[in-house]
């Protein structure tokens, strides 16, 4: 299998900078407490007395979807809305123990991440424009079709895995208690997100590491390199 992000992605965004991890022998039998309670703090220390929204990376990701025809205060990147329930909660509702630790990750460095059973994920993934014959299923069940231009991630099959880019993944290939295999992307915008991302996946990839007992697979892309292949 393969990810990528398509050309036209790419042109229209240079300042994009994505690093994608795939990660086998996944169960959710174990404890990401530890490392949860440090990414929450980390985001707590970031956040102060402040707010999600003067964060430079949440910043970059609204400019970027008012650049994309949505209006950023109704479509959130999903660190945006992470970060946003998090500071008036305290806490994130616990999912499944890597959806955890990548929720509490995304909410350390303010980057959103997506993670993807790739079980029910066809051939590939790709980051590109929908051309509105695809087929997103909602995690209510519900089924929709992205609209024509708009930013989804897409497998061989055209079903959409998420919609509006950051903004919603699809149920289909959400996390459950059987996943064995996963493919976590993340991607910013902002003037370090080169660097930033970079130490979210090094962070991340330990932290699966010394969980799972398992080295994950990591790849940063950009535009000359834009591709990552693994093996499923």
């Amino acid at each position: 299998m393969h990810f990528q992000h398509a050309d036209d992605i790419w042109r229209d965004f240079p300042e994009l900078s994505a690093g994608a991890l795939f990660i086998d022998g996944i169960n959710g039998g174990v404890s990401v407490e530890d490392h949860v309670r440090q990414f929450q703090a980390s985001a707590n220390d970031r956040l102060g007395a402040g707010s999600e929204s003067d964060l430079p990376e949440i910043q970059a990701w609204r400019r970027t979807f008012a650049k994309m025809g949505l209006k950023p205060t109704q479509y959130r990147s999903a660190a945006e809305a992470l970060l946003r329930r998090f500071r008036k909660e305290g806490d994130l509702p616990s999912i499944h123990p890597l959806i955890d630790l990548c929720n509490a990750a995304s909410l350390a460095f303010a980057i959103p991440i997506a993670v993807f059973d790739l079980s029910h994920v066809s051939g590939f993934l790709h980051v590109r424009r929908a051309a509105g014959s695809e087929r997103y299923l909602t995690f209510s069940g519900e089924t929709e079709s992205p609209e024509p231009g708009e930013v989804i991630f897409a497998d061989a099959e055209g079903r959409a895995h998420a919609r509006r880019w950051t903004n919603r993944q699809s149920g289909l290939s959400a996390t459950r208690p059987q996943t064995t295999h996963a493919l976590i992307v993340a991607e910013a915008l902002h003037k370090t997100a080169c660097e930033d991302t970079e130490r979210l996946l090094t962070a991340l990839s330990q932290a699966i590491e010394q969980t799972w007992g398992a080295r994950p697979s990591i790849a940063m892309l950009d535009r000359s390199s834009p591709r990552f292949d693994f093996s499923v």
